[in-house]
């Protein structure tokens, strides 16, 4: 009897261990190949090379919400759909990790980015159409139709490659299209390997591109009330909430992606950051959005979480008043400016005589700084970085057109003058 239960112990152990050899190995390679779960932990196969090598990266990893969520390593890296796969010692990955990659876990929050301007439009600003596919391009027109089917940026060309690489480029590599047919990177914003939601919410991520004279939103939001507040109570906010669990005791002072994004006391969580916006603020002369009251309602929702209505709304008639003002000084020189291009006084290549620099100084700098200014709460770039500049610009600007009126007619009247003297 004895002997009857220790061969039926070990056939059946046996059995098991070739069904789960045979089930092994109908798995596709990719599978059979790739790292365990366990193998993203400090004592890992993937750590084991890369605690050494790029120690921080593994750092990062161990202490972000995926990995206390179980995601590995390979979930991550490994190919999505039409991406290039490499042998990375002895492992199947893609080549880069894109923003496919991430919407196989958060498809909701791509779609919502592939909508936004941050997608196809922000790279189209620089590299203009020529990057995108056929199916790129259509997508991104049904939300932005004369954002990204444009010719490249004349400026950023004659500044040259090295500043479209490291420059404008490095910004506008949000929207970038990728080989593997999907639009730009959520890392930008996140971070690789911390894939941080405080990232996210901290000012200066939002200032690694919205900063400087043609958008100074970072320097705006440290000056106003909001920025000052935020600097001095940061560190007794919970940064790392749930963005669609966060409430006014989380964050009870906003910053820029509490006020573009988030899903505060209820307000849905967006990755569309145009969805609250009800103007092109970015335009020479701006005009009112498509959703424009849609854009206002849903901004002033989360206003009113920390507001009262007749604030807000004194706030956003004071702010639409500087942007008509704002547009009726950038108008004025706008119709200067075409009046010396109808009479043949410029030539018609680009930035190539000093009044088309002082006339893109006036409304891309100057302008765009006052109404953002004003919808952002600060007072000095409304008036200082933003009217006083507008104003001295209009001045030289009338007095460079006058010059170059007056040149002109000196060379007809010498021109007379010969006719004249050939005629005698």
């Amino acid at each position: 009897m004895k002997f009857k239960h220790v061969f039926l112990a070990v056939f059946l152990g046996t059995a098991l261990v070739v069904a789960a050899f045979l089930f092994n190995r109908a798995r596709p390679d990719h599978q059979v190949e790739q790292p365990t779960p366990e193998h993203v932990k400090a004592t890992g196969k993937c750590a084991e090379c890369h605690s050494r090598e790029t120690g921080a990266v593994v750092h990062q990893f161990e202490s972000s919400v995926h990995a206390k969520e179980g995601v590995t390593c390979l979930d991550c890296h490994q190919p999505a759909d039409n991406q290039k796969k490499v042998d990375h010692r002895g492992f199947t990955i893609g080549e880069t990790v894109t923003s496919k990659n991430c919407s196989t876990c958060h498809a909701n929050e791509y779609d919502q980015y592939r909508r936004s301007r941050h997608a196809a439009p922000a790279w189209a600003a620089v590299k203009g159409r020529d990057a995108f596919t056929e199916e790129q391009l259509e997508y991104a027109k049904k939300y932005h139709p004369e954002a990204v089917d444009r010719p490249a940026n004349k400026l950023a060309q004659m500044e040259g490659p090295g500043a479209i690489a490291s420059g404008c480029g490095a910004c506008h590599s949000i929207g970038r299209p990728n080989p593997d047919g999907s639009i730009g990177t959520c890392t930008e914003c996140h971070s690789a390997h911390k894939a941080s939601v405080r990232l996210a919410r901290m000012p200066e991520t939002c200032g690694q591109c919205h900063m400087g004279p043609d958008h100074s939103q970072l320097e705006i939001f440290k000056e106003s009330k909001h920025g000052v507040l935020f600097n001095s109570q940061k560190a007794h906010m919970n940064l790392d909430a749930d963005p669609k669990e966060l409430t006014t005791k989380d964050m009870p002072v906003p910053t820029c992606s509490t006020c573009h994004m988030s899903g505060l006391e209820g307000n849905g969580v967006t990755h569309n950051v145009g969805k609250r916006l009800s103007w092109y603020l970015f335009s020479a002369v701006s005009e009112k959005r498509p959703n424009y009251q849609r854009g206002q309602d849903n901004m002033q929702q989360v206003c009113m979480e920390c507001h009262a209505e007749d604030r807000i709304d004194t706030f956003y008639k004071e702010a639409e008043t500087v942007v008509r003002t704002t547009n009726e000084k950038v108008k004025e020189m706008e119709q200067l400016m075409d009046g010396l291009r109808e009479d043949g006084l410029l030539t018609p290549q680009p930035f190539d005589e000093m009044i088309e620099f002082i006339y893109f100084d006036l409304w891309h700098y100057y302008g765009r700084t006052a109404k953002h200014g004003a919808f952002m709460g600060g007072p000095d770039f409304v008036q200082w970085h933003g009217n006083y500049e507008l104003l001295l610009h209009k001045v030289e600007l009338k007095e460079m057109a006058h010059e170059i009126r007056a040149k002109a007619g000196e060379k007809d009247d010498e021109g007379d003058d010969e006719k004249k003297e050939e005629a005698e």
